[in-house]
């Protein structure tokens, strides 16, 4: 990684779902990031398991979400794209801090609350102590910058807490992050329900557009996507579901909102939506094309898990030596 440039972080849930809002609203900016920044994506297969998975299809998952980055255009030479499990330094990093961070803080986190309803049944340590392993996950990089989304802020402000505290105690150590506030890309709302952000975890399929969905699929969904009785179409808050359809018709193709509303005038919303959905088919093909191929390439996929682990690996080292010295753990002999 180049010295002079700044650290950018950010993990993915391995859903192996990488939806429309997620393409055009963050991984088409991400591509634009690698030549100005050191950039890392971690796959964050440890947070996952918080939640009960099926073995075998995490794993799946997680392979997934790698070959799906590179398809949007991740270059595995210019980023870090890796496994989180298969750089045990952000377990190590995880239980330290844990150790410099507060029951209460932990017990404020809007998120533990909200998976904690969820999954009553399954209420674990690690969902508990989740900000504190991302914390580990940011700080392990010396990250300048992390994007992050309104649900994350609250992660990243305890991330700075940790990391300020351990500084205070240690001296110099850990560089505090800031949040990184890029390129706004089109914000993709549900289908169903456009007044809520497309989001992954909707448990309503139809509220969302999967990066490898079928193009027959894709067409259905926007043909059966919530628009409005006056059957004009224009952007407009008091029409959001042609204001969300036009905005992915206009990041899929170029267009501004005003050449596309020109370009609808007199049009009904059926053939609206047809057009809509074929703009979404034709950016999405490419992408689709080149996942099916890298699929294939299996050598080539394992060189690149096994290489970005081990860049990973590496500099997480420099961090978690530094970190054992301050804190008064013995070296380790070699």
């Amino acid at each position: 990684m180049a010295d002079d440039k700044k650290i950018i972080f950010s993990g993915m849930q391995p859903s192996g779902l990488i939806t429309l809002g997620n393409y055009l609203g963050a991984l088409n900016n991400w591509t634009k990031l690698q030549d100005d920044y050191n950039c890392l994506y971690c796959i964050v297969d440890m947070h996952a398991i918080t939640v009960r998975q099926d073995p075998a299809k995490l794993r799946k998952q997680s392979r997934d979400l790698l070959i799906q980055y590179i398809a949007c255009g991740l270059d595995p030479e210019k980023n870090i794209i890796y496994y989180q499990s298969h750089v045990p330094q952000h377990a190590e990093l995880g239980w330290i801090l844990n150790c410099y961070t507060y029951m209460g803080e932990l017990n404020r986190m809007t998120q533990f609350k909200e998976k904690s309803s969820k999954h009553a049944d399954n209420i674990n340590a690690g969902l508990f102590t989740y900000p504190t392993l991302m914390a580990a996950d940011i700080l392990l990089y010396q990250t300048d910058l992390v994007p992050v989304g309104e649900d994350q802020r609250q992660h990243l402000e305890l991330t700075r807490d940790i990391a300020g505290r351990f500084n205070t105690i240690y001296g110099d150590t850990f560089k505090i992050p800031e949040g990184y506030i890029g390129k706004v890309g089109a914000r993709i709302m549900a289908l169903q329900e456009p007044t809520k952000k497309m989001s992954k975890s909707d448990e309503n399929k139809n509220n969302t557009i999967a990066l490898m969905d079928e193009p027959a699929v894709i067409m259905n969904k926007i043909k059966r996507a919530v628009t409005d009785s006056d059957n004009q179409v224009r952007f407009s808050e008091e029409k959001p579901g042609i204001s969300n359809l036009l905005n992915i018709y206009c990041a899929s193709t170029g267009y501004t909102l005003a050449e596309a509303e020109k370009e609808f005038e007199n049009v009904g919303y059926g053939a609206f939506k047809t057009a809509v959905g074929e703009a979404v088919v034709a950016n999405l093909e490419p992408v689709q094309a080149k996942v099916r191929e890298l699929e294939k390439n299996k050598d080539y996929i394992d060189t690149i898990i096994k290489v970005n682990a081990e860049k990973a690996g590496r500099l997480a080292d420099r961090t978690l030596r530094k970190v054992h010295k301050k804190i008064g753990f013995s070296a380790r002999i070699k």
